[in-house]
């Protein structure tokens, strides 16, 4: 009787690019809140809302009236405190004055050298600059108001549009997946991630970014790890707010993959059957590491070349002989594992 038939993957390593799309929101690279440090009365805004400014840029104009004259009084007090203590100086020769007399005149002068400081730093306060450059918003008061009364009053906002941040979640069992898929290769072989931006339109943003921020532990919540890329955004397109979604391109190369169906499960573990070169058959441990596109990644078992029985298990217990035919027929010259891309939801889903 010749030996029954039976379906047989030939075990390749290969390339596992994993895809997938993920809702996120724009946030700016630096934002700055623009705040009054004296009290006092806007004279001008000096910028136009929703245009580019530079780091120092006056954007306001206090009423200074108030401050220069605190400024040229305290310059007043410091000439005098200064006059009073050459005179001491030289009274002190001729004791003419009291070494006590002396000492009070100088921590005098650095008294009103100190309020002199402080009525200068008011002074220039009173223009109110760009702490950041970047695009600033809507102005928050208007001309004539009174700010800074007992608190820095927010006056704008400015926002660093270049780069911009994306913020965006994956959940925490897809992040397993890839640690997997890098991990089961034999030489671990693993490409950076190829970060994409889609935007609302359907449209795809020009530059490509990069992830920088991924955080420590899963939200309880919503099973989702935290993530933030960052992109190129020369042409100041991209807005803080707007609701993109961002495509995680990941390719692992020597990566192990069987169809579901060629691995067994059991007390002693996963294992697959391999047929060997005279066709008899065998029994193979295996430690599989998730699942991409209906096939297990193999971590531990196989290095590729086995002839792994996919369909035909009931004529092939460990030990007797078979006749192996390549499955799938197609595939027969070679196997070539596809991409696994996660399609972006529709709206509403």
């Amino acid at each position: 009787m010749p030996p029954p038939e039976v379906d047989v993957f030939t075990v390749r390593a290969g390339e596992v690019t994993l895809t997938r799309d993920l809702p996120g929101r724009l946030q700016a690279w630096r934002t700055a809140e623009v705040r009054a440090r004296v009290e006092g009365i806007i004279e001008k805004r000096l910028f136009a809302e929703g245009s580019d400014v530079r780091v120092g840029e006056t954007l306001f104009q206090i009423d200074a009236r108030a401050y220069q004259a605190a400024y040229e009084a305290a310059t007043a007090d410091v000439e005098a405190a200064r006059l009073v203590v050459e005179r001491h100086k030289s009274l002190l020769g001729i004791k003419a004055v009291s070494r006590q007399e002396f000492d009070a005149a100088q921590a005098r002068l650095k008294q009103t050298q100190a309020a002199l400081t402080r009525a200068k730093l008011d002074l220039e306060n009173t223009r109110v600059p760009a702490p950041i450059a970047g695009r600033v918003g809507r102005t928050l008061v208007t001309e004539g108001a009174l700010v800074g009364r007992g608190e820095a009053t927010h006056l704008a906002t400015i926002e660093q549009l270049d780069p911009i941040y994306a913020n965006f979640s994956q959940p925490g069992a897809e992040m397993q997946l890839l640690r997997a898929a890098s991990k089961a290769g034999q030489s671990g072989e693993t490409q950076a991630a190829k970060v994409e931006l889609l935007l609302g339109d359907g449209g795809l943003h020009e530059q490509a970014g990069q992830v920088v921020f991924a955080d420590m532990a899963v939200d309880p919540s919503t099973g989702a790890v935290s993530l933030r890329a960052r992109f190129p955004n020369p042409e100041r397109t991209l807005l803080p707010g707007m609701f993109v979604r961002v495509r995680l391109v990941t390719s692992f190369t020597h990566v192990i993959r069987v169809p579901q169906r060629a691995v067994q499960g059991g007390q002693q573990g996963q294992s697959v059957r391999i047929v060997s070169a005279d066709g008899k058959v065998a029994p193979q441990p295996v430690k599989t590491r998730g699942m991409v596109d209906g096939d297990f990644i193999i971590s531990e078992g196989l290095k590729g070349g086995e002839q792994v029985i996919v369909n035909g298990w009931q004529k092939a217990p460990p030990g007797t002989t078979v006749k192996p035919v390549s499955w799938p027929p197609e595939m027969a010259s070679g196997f070539s594992p596809p991409s696994v891309t996660t399609p972006t939801p529709k709206t509403g889903e």
